[in-house]
């Protein structure tokens, strides 16, 4: 298969053989964020004892027999996914005395197929921002473009990756979230099908749009571990009941046949170099595979833009009522930062009742035309390619204003109001600075993805 000898694939078999142990590894991760993390700033939440504790018990399933999917690999968890035992705080003083009482779906499954948890990442407050530098615990630093930000709001979770500070890592997607910072700091991301992956235990940013996805540093560890979390859950009605293939075992590099849309709308919004890279590779594609690249439209990329704002902010603003500071925590509008306080008061205004029809229902009926465009565009390919970001990451302590930072989002924003999976897979550098290829596919249609990941990654040799 194409994924053996990926990073992920010899970390597996050294743990699984007895060649290294999940105690081992986990000690090997701990020094590194020892000498790593007081700079990079990836990791605000870390237990030594509690991870050493749990790879101890790995350790014995596996002498025993019993081997699970993760076998000891350590994963990372981004701070707004509930992990018993652990600070989940959103990277908001609203919620840093905040000690989480039960574990998420998604890490009760980590957990049980022999997943180590590692600690808790930085991002940007309650999800809100696309740079990795709005946190109350100070911005995440870029190990692969210094002196740039690493992006957001998965920052943490991308930089931990890319800095081997852990095998995998677990982030939420509203809008980007994990593939903007996978695509900055030179890894691989995904966003699921929307329903495909629980969010119980997820606190939210948007409910009709967040889905919690992997990061990895190959195609294989993220399909690895979407394998794992991926799944119905009785407990909530967002869940699809479907019946999933192994993610892992078909991640082949197999596109043959693929015909590979590329909408005309990406060159006019994106750098000419980066765009060009795309170009590239798109060409090293077609030398390489039996595919075919065929032009498709999406008109309303720029109208996705202004109608996800008015949604996030209107659903983040019902999500924060019950951060009142009466329970637990503190009152959110008192301790918030900047952009979380923005998107509470826009929120509060756009759904008024005498404002609902001028912008919320204006903007729904604008998701809906992007869901019917992809429905028309995929009726002429297989999947969809392009930018993952518009241009280069901006350089650390560059102000934006809101407008330049929600424009960054213009290319990732579309598939999460359509509810399709999309991911991201590095492509290169250029002047230093990762570029990263994001591939859509059509609902439950994660295998495409990974497969042009995989062919992309077989081609294109990561130079950190």
């Amino acid at each position: 298969m194409a994924y053996r000898g990926s990073t992920t694939w010899r970390k597996l078999e050294a743990i699984r053989s007895g060649e290294l142990s999940a105690v081992e590894n986990v000690e090997l991760f701990l020094e590194r964020l020892r000498e790593l993390n007081p700079k990079l700033n990836a990791f605000i939440d870390v237990r030594h004892e509690k991870s050493i504790r749990q790879a101890r018990s790995v350790d014995r399933q596996i002498r025993a027999g019993k081997v699970g999917k993760l076998s000891g690999l350590c994963v990372a968890v981004k701070a707004n996914i509930n992990v018993k035992g652990f600070t989940i705080s959103c990277a908001s003083k609203t919620l840093s005395n905040y000690v989480a009482p039960y574990d998420a779906e998604v890490i009760r499954r980590i957990k049980r197929e022999q997943g180590v948890i590692i600690g808790i990442t930085n991002m940007d407050e309650f999800a809100c921002g696309t740079t990795g530098c709005r946190s109350f615990y100070g911005p995440t630093l870029n190990p692969r473009a210094e002196g740039r930000v690493p992006g957001g709001s998965s920052s943490g979770s991308a930089v931990a990756v890319a800095a081997e500070l852990c095998d995998l890592a677990l982030g939420s997607d509203t809008g980007g979230s994990i593939r903007a910072p996978a695509c900055w700091c030179g890894v691989v991301g995904l966003k699921p099908t929307y329903g495909l992956v629980p969010r119980q235990g997820l606190i939210d940013l948007a409910m009709s749009l967040d889905q919690i996805g992997p990061l990895a540093p190959d195609p294989y560890g993220a399909a690895l571990l979407l394998e794992v979390i991926a799944g119905y859950n009785p407990g909530e009605v967002t869940t699809l009941n479907v019946l999933l293939n192994g993610f892992s075992s078909n991640v082949d590099g197999d596109i043959d046949g693929f015909r590979i849309g590329l909408a005309k709308q990406y060159e006019e919004l994106c750098n000419p170099r980066i765009y060009s890279k795309v170009i590239e590779v798109l060409n090293l594609l077609e030398r390489s595979f039996d595919v075919e690249v065929v032009e498709v439209s999406l008109p309303s990329i720029e109208k996705a833009l202004s109608a996800y704002y008015i949604i996030v902010s209107a659903e983040f603003y019902s999500a924060t009522r019950r951060f009142d500071g009466r329970r637990y925590g503190f009152k959110i509008e008192d301790v918030c930062l900047d952009e979380v306080l923005r998107r509470i008061v826009r929120g509060s205004y756009v759904t008024r009742r005498e404002y609902r029809g001028r912008f919320y229902e204006k903007a729904l009926q604008v998701r809906t035309i992007v869901k019917r465009e992809f429905l028309r565009a995929f009726e002429k390919c297989d999947v969809i390619v392009g930018p993952t970001m518009p241009t280069f990451p901006p350089k650390l302590g560059e102000e934006l204003s809101p407008l330049e930072e929600y424009s960054l989002d213009v290319f990732t924003i579309p598939a999460n109001l359509a509810g399709i999976c999309a991911g991201t897979v590095p492509i290169g550098v250029v002047d230093g600075v990762p570029v990263g290829l994001q591939v859509q596919a059509p609902h439950l249609h994660e295998i495409r993805v990974f497969n042009l990941m995989q062919a992309v990654s077989s081609l294109v040799k990561w130079v950190g």
